[in-house]
């Protein structure tokens, strides 16, 4: 037996007791004769004490830092407790030990507070999965995982595996393809979603599935992508968008329950995706705090059919209003004293490559009821007041403005509002708000190639009030210009999203089920019946046998994992992630193969 005990779980009420311990060697401390050994292990580190004898052995044999350590003894209560861990009552009186194993000098220093870069700890990811920090993100990975099993069982849903290697269809991003040796010149794909085999399992009669499942995009990364990564992947038949609405509320409220001991009592939010761009600029709003955009011009895009406050702006003969597209302004509360400096600072955030904004406008409001603003050459004092009522303003606040094409400023202001709420700590880590976003529209206009996309995937349904529209009406754009006029152009998707502080944890909708609409989705995003039939005519044949109405949704988990653990980065919580180029240095790949396997798969590269 190589322990009785973990190094987290011995206690005052131990004391006495032979024990034999094993694990790492955390730090070594030599006070004379007698030397002091934090052993470690997942569970947590406990004192070592060596005696006299047992130190003279330690002259011949150095204890190193990561050394594998059994060590036998007597539980004593320690003179200097320490209260800043478990087992800080005790150490353990070493009679006998024995190195398991040596190890070389640690690239960096296995601790909370360590000294390696990001690079180097990725390389030695092996090494730095020993520290707490690392330890607990996915511990609590773990107890999301452990959680929404659970939750998922109670409520009567099957977990049912789906292939990994599987055909290349069109899902919104660059599918990663695996050549067949035994089919040479065709390739599998990594499925980006179970998708379609979940849909299939409906038609089975299996009315709800789950899987925790892996998924795989090859898409440029950012913080919060990995190629791989892993989804919640759920489905229901016989239900509406209420039943789901319902059920993964109560998923996510069990799993905030059971991870943070978090009592979401209150009813979560809902939101239009028009609205939601209207008020916040995205479709993902965090709503922990306010700081709503007010429209002073009315967008040109199809988004939303809400009008702007042009007459507060207008008349003035301010070209920067006056000739831009859309005009954006927020609130900031309680930075009315900003200094020139500071104002001078957030005109430079603003013109970042990132935001990629011309300049701001700020309107100070301030406490003895007067008003100043870098325009005021253009606009009264009176005016003033007008905008800043108008944008909810209140004497001590900062309104600031952004003006230009209507995309970019859209995001830049979002992405300014976000930044502020970061600077006030309006954006707390420990507050969690969840909010539904409905009704976002089926497609969306493709300018370059003149056609209908999917807003979120072709197997999603419009609402059932616009099925006849879809239906009866001709896809194509017939006069690119006039294509917010085509029916199509307002077509809702019966389709939702899970929001929490900011970010999306969860899309799904209400799927399409039947043949014939599923026909006239595919034909409107450009796929004629030959290329429908060669890549869903499994789906399509299905569909004839009796498929149940259905829908469901999918939690990105690593996501879910990382709000809840504070943290901006997925990669925190995946055990080997990706870096930011979709490397493992670790493991160095990807990575080139012999010329055999490429002459056994009957490929030739060809690199330029």
């Amino acid at each position: 037996m190589y322990r009785t005990h973990t190094c987290g779980e011995l206690r005052a009420t131990h004391s006495g007791n032979q024990v034999t311990l094993a694990g790492w060697v955390q730090t070594v401390r030599k006070f004379g004769a007698i030397t002091f050994v934090d052993l470690r292990d997942r569970y947590g580190i406990t004192q070592l004490l060596f005696g006299e004898d047992l130190n003279k052995e330690f002259d011949e044999n150095p204890l190193g830092r990561e050394f594998v350590l059994q060590a036998t003894g007597t539980v004593n209560e320690r003179s200097n407790k320490n209260p800043n861990i478990p087992t800080g009552d005790i150490e353990i009186n070493v009679t006998s030990f024995k190195i398991l194993n040596k190890s070389a000098v640690p690239p960096f220093t296995i601790q909370d507070d360590t000294d390696g870069g990001d690079d180097l700890r990725m390389k030695y990811r092996f090494l730095d999965l020993r520290r707490n920090a690392v330890k607990r993100n996915l511990e609590l990975r773990y107890a999301v995982n452990r959680a929404a099993r659970n939750y998922l069982h109670h409520q009567g849903f099957m977990d049912i595996e789906t292939p990994f290697l599987i055909k290349s269809t069109p899902e919104g991003a660059r599918d990663f393809v695996v050549p067949s040796r035994m089919n040479p010149g065709q390739f599998y794909a990594l499925p980006q979603s179970p998708q379609t085999f979940k849909q299939l399992l409906m038609v089975s009669g299996y009315d709800r599935y789950y899987q925790i499942v892996k998924c795989f995009r090859d898409e440029d990364l950012r913080a919060d992508r990995q190629p791989e990564f892993t989804q919640i992947d759920c489905e229901m038949a016989f239900v509406e968008q209420e039943d789901i609405l319902s059920m993964f509320e109560g998923l996510i409220k069990s799993v905030f329950k059971e991870v943070k001991n978090i009592d979401y009592t209150e009813a979560v939010e809902r939101m239009t995706w028009e609205d939601a761009m209207w008020n916040f600029g995205n479709d993902k709003p965090d709503i922990r705090f306010g700081m709503k955009l007010l429209n002073l011009k009315k967008p040109a895009s199809v988004y939303t059919s809400k009008q702007g406050q042009s007459a507060l702006i207008d008349g003035a003969d301010f070209k920067v209003f006056d000739e831009a597209e859309t005009v954006i302004a927020i609130a900031v509360p309680g930075c009315s004293e900003y200094s020139r400096k500071q104002t001078d600072e957030l005109t430079e955030w603003v013109k970042r490559p990132q935001i990629g904004m011309k300049g701001l406008v700020f309107i100070k409001c301030n406490t003895d009821g007067t008003y100043k603003s870098s325009v005021d050459k253009f606009y009264s004092e009176e005016k003033l007041k007008a905008i800043a009522d108008a944008a909810d303003a209140k004497a001590g606040d900062l309104v600031l403005i952004l003006a230009g094409a209507e995309e970019r400023t859209r995001k830049a202001v979002s992405e300014l509002r976000l930044e502020m709420g970061k600077r006030l700590g309006l954006r707390k880590d420990d507050e969690f708000r969840l909010l539904w976003v409905l009704d976002f529209p089926l497609f969306e206009y493709d300018e370059e190639g003149n056609r209908w996309v999917a807003r979120h995937h072709p197997f999603t349904s419009p609402k059932p009030s616009q099925i006849e529209t879809m239906i009866n009406n001709n896809p194509v754009i017939e006069n690119a210009a006039e294509y917010l006029n085509h029916p199509y152009a307002n077509i809702k998707a019966n389709a939702y999203d899970m929001v929490l502080n900011g970010n999306e944890i969860g899309g799904g909708s209400i799927r399409i089920y039947q043949r014939e609409l599923q026909e006239k989705m595919f034909a409107a995003l450009g796929m004629d019946e030959e290329e429908q039939l060669h890549k869903f005519g499994f789906l399509l044949g299905a569909f004839e046998y009796g498929a149940p109405p259905h829908g469901g949704i999918a939690f990105g988990f690593d996501r879910l994992c990382a709000i809840l653990g504070g943290s901006e980065s997925i990669r925190d919580f995946i055990a080997f992630p990706k870096n930011n180029s979709g490397r493992d240095v670790m493991l160095d790949a990807p990575a080139t193969i012999d010329e055999k396997q490429f002459e056994e798969l009957q490929i030739k590269l060809n690199l330029k």
